[in-house]
């Protein structure tokens, strides 16, 4: 078996997501990567509520609910709540047969979302120069197949984020994504600097309920 390198994923990791059928998929992702990233979890909270400068609460997803179409990916969600994190802006450490990403998710059922709207949009500009540039990915619509293009984080960007909040079930999903080879070479301090970049915008969505 080929040990493990940078956070423990192998490319056996991803290679789940290509599995057909529904059982044996959960299976896998309860024996492999479960346990990886509810060590992970445990391991980086400390360090990114340090930087995020934010109490967070891990979270790890439950498929519990799914009969049919086996999950696509899977995730350790970290939010202000001990409680959950589904009412709130928070941060995702997903899994899937792409590869590894680092997201700023709000759902639909989120609370807050307009308030979380018109500090992005006010904040807009603020936003773009904190990311200098960066390219980030919108996760919204992606097939789970590769990885989505990123775009330059400017201030239409996060306006466009703003206007999506806006609307009756808007919500959103943004971050980096590493592909598989990548991924298994990615370590601690990689993850942690990507998480840093995105602060500036969970700082924002976190905090409105």
């Amino acid at each position: 078996m080929k040990k493990p390198t940078g956070l423990g994923f192998t490319p056996a990791d991803f290679a789940i997501f290509k599995i057909d059928d529904f059982n044996a998929r959960l299976q896998e992702i309860d024996a492999r990567v479960r346990p990886r990233l509810a060590r992970l979890a445990d391991e980086l909270t400390p360090e990114l509520a340090r930087r995020l400068h934010r109490d967070l609460y891990p979270h790890l997803a439950r498929h519990a609910r799914r009969t049919v179409d086996p999950p696509r990916e899977t995730w350790a969600a970290f939010g202000p709540s001990p409680k959950g994190y589904k009412r709130y802006g928070h941060l995702a450490l997903c899994v899937s047969g792409a590869g590894l990403h680092a997201r700023i998710v709000v759902k639909p059922e989120a609370g807050g979302r307009s308030g979380m709207a018109l500090e992005l949009a006010k904040n807009a500009l603020e936003l773009a120069r904190s990311l200098g540039g960066t390219r980030v990915a919108r996760y919204e619509k992606w097939e789970f197949d590769a990885l989505p293009a990123p775009a330059v984080a400017d201030d239409a960007f996060f306006t466009s984020l703003a206007e999506e909040l806006g609307r009756k079930t808007g919500g959103f999903d943004v971050g980096f994504g590493w592909n598989v080879r990548d991924a298994t070479r990615l370590d601690r301090a990689e993850l942690l600097d990507a998480c840093r970049e995105l602060a500036p915008i969970y700082r924002i969505v976190s905090g409105v309920v």
